[in-house]
């Protein structure tokens, strides 16, 4: 199995029976109309392909008059014929940054490339043993000018103990708190919490398959009432295993492995901050976005996971969130649950 997913450490060997491809919308005229016009509330399928094989990458960019188009265009993918899809978001949110923000930002597996963050790519692996198909739904007011390419290896034969590439959205706007807002801080320390119940719920799955990250959207839309969307502890329930978890963090800014309330921008392989929109006033108010990707160490489960993290510490804190979970699993996959509508996507102006 190893030769037929390539990485550095495969360059230097041979694979026999393994051809590129490419599924593009390149204009089959000859001309430079190389893009999909996708109309005001049409759901399309984008492209397909039957036989096994594994995406290396896709890439989009596209053009709308609609100012929240990154929110509005949904994408899904199915894999071998599945009729419940395997990635589910929104268009933006999938490739890395929510909001309906698009901007500049690097990771190893998802970035937005110049100009102005408008070159979307993913590069994470994703096999299939029968085929696939790209859906994508414009549900803006406008039409939508796509154009893409969809890089993949095609095998002769399927490929054994395959895990399916999965990506689903969340969001809980605003996130709910039974603590009041006038709480001060020596009052929050003092809150204690031994258990994820209320936490923010990044992802649910069941199956056997490994998490490979997340980026979380917390948009501080009360900055006069909490000055800061941290603290909340991380907790990963693997296989419904008793209390206490096996993997629980210390806080929100430690999990996407920076520290002490952080407020700059910062992009490595496998984690930083895309977004932060606070100001000296205010250093975290309105929009921050955080990454981090397990590719180097992915959390494996043989049975279920749940992923979830505190809303602020002990889940006092009431802010606008929402995330996009990784991961990969056998199918088939428990289904997602109803896709929000769009007005309940749309970030706060």
């Amino acid at each position: 199995m190893e030769n037929h997913f390539s990485s550095m450490s495969q360059l230097a060997f041979l694979h026999e029976k393994v051809r590129r491809e490419r599924l593009s919308s390149w204009d089959r005229s000859g001309g430079n109309h190389d893009y999909e016009v996708i109309e005001a509330g049409e759901d399309r399928l984008l492209t397909g392909y039957s036989g096994a094989g594994c995406i290396r990458h896709i890439w989009m960019t596209m053009s709308s008059k609609s100012e929240y188009f990154a929110r509005e265009i949904v994408l899904r993918m199915y894999w071998d014929s599945e009729e419940n899809p395997s990635v589910e978001a929104p268009i933006g949110d999938f490739f890395g940054i929510g909001h309906g923000i698009v901007k500049i930002f690097w990771s190893a597996p998802l970035c937005m490339s110049p100009e102005n963050g408008r070159g979307f790519n993913a590069f994470f692996p994703m096999p299939f043993n029968k085929g696939f198909k790209v859906m994508v739904e414009n549900q803006s007011d406008c039409p939508l000018n796509l154009y893409f390419y969809i890089d993949f290896e095609s095998y002769p034969d399927p490929v054994e103990k395959i895990a399916y590439f999965h990506a689903w959205w969340n969001r809980e706007n605003p996130t709910q708190s039974d603590f009041p807002d006038t709480l001060d801080w020596d009052g929050v320390l003092k809150l204690k919490n031994l258990t994820d119940k209320d936490n923010y719920l990044i992802l649910s799955a069941e199956g056997q398959g490994h998490y490979v990250g997340c980026h979380l959207d917390i948009d501080c839309f009360r900055p006069d009432t909490i000055k800061w969307y941290g603290e909340g502890d991380d907790m990963i329930i693997i296989d419904g295993e008793n209390w206490p978890p096996r993997l629980h963090g210390t806080g929100t800014e430690d999990y996407f492995n920076t520290a002490y309330c952080p407020t700059e921008e910062f992009c490595t392989p496998f984690h930083g901050i895309t977004v932060n929109s606070g100001d000296e006033a205010s250093k975290w108010k309105g929009k921050n976005s955080l990454y981090r990707y397990h590719i180097l160490d992915p959390i494996y489960f043989e049975k279920s996971i749940r992923v979830s993290i505190e809303h602020g510490h002990a889940n006092h804190q009431g802010h606008d969130c929402a995330s996009t979970a990784y991961w990969y699993q056998g199918e088939p996959h428990k289904p997602f649950p109803v896709f929000p509508a769009r007005e309940l996507r749309l970030p706060r102006p």
